[in-house]
């Protein structure tokens, strides 16, 4: 077997195992918060209602994670790898924390982790198959979303997240909510330079494009 076939198999067989890994992960997330509903043990229905979508969320990822088709080419050495790691993986952790009481802060959760949501579904059915976690080249989406930001699925992620922070708001989470934030500003750096230098249209479209908020990044 060739060098070059080798690197192909090995690329493969990795693809597999973090796609497998990946869907795990979110699927833990959302029994974790199914359980909640299944005992709700007196919550509120504001804190149900955003449990609810937050479970949902947590499925449309590991959904996502599993269809997305091959990478042309990818982010090369580690810190990509543990940047794409740990903002997707870790910050989500917080749905083990403790639950916040609030009827307000449960009923903002619920709008932020919904129009997240929304704004997912309307970016992934422009994206297709092209969605990734690590930074990797697949196409060059310029509908939907993407004809005026050029990461409308981080902006709806975080959004999410803040959601998430608000069912379990506390100094701590409001931190990991401001670390995350950092970590995909890091991740959109190493995504753009890889579709740089992968796919040649792709800089004609970033002239034109803002990064994640019109006017201001």
């Amino acid at each position: 077997m060739s060098a070059s076939a080798m690197s192909l198999s090995t690329n493969l067989a990795y693809d597999r195992l973090t796609r497998m890994l990946g869907s795990a992960w979110f699927l833990l997330l959302a029994l974790a918060v199914s359980f909640k509903l299944a005992t709700p043990a007196g919550e509120p229905w504001p804190s149900l209602v955003s449990n609810f979508f937050v479970a949902v969320f947590y499925l449309m990822l590991a959904l996502l994670i599993l269809i997305r088709g091959p990478a042309k080419a990818q982010a090369e050495g580690l810190l990509p790898r543990i940047a794409a790691f740990v903002g997707t993986y870790w910050p989500w952790t917080i749905t083990f924390f403790e639950k916040t009481e609030g009827t307000l802060p449960n009923l903002l959760s619920t709008a932020f982790v919904l129009t997240g949501m929304i704004m997912i579904l309307v970016t992934v059915r422009h994206l297709g198959r092209s969605f990734s976690l690590v930074p990797q080249a697949r196409s060059v989406v310029q509908t939907g979303p993407y004809r005026w930001i050029k990461h409308p699925l981080y902006l709806s992620e975080e959004i999410v997240f803040v959601g998430v922070v608000l069912q379990h708001l506390s100094w701590m989470t409001v931190a990991l909510l401001f670390l995350h934030i950092c970590i995909q500003v890091w991740r959109i750096h190493y995504e753009e330079d890889v579709l740089r230098r992968t796919l040649p249209e792709y800089s004609s479209y970033e002239a034109s494009r803002w990064r994640l908020i019109p006017y201001v990044w």
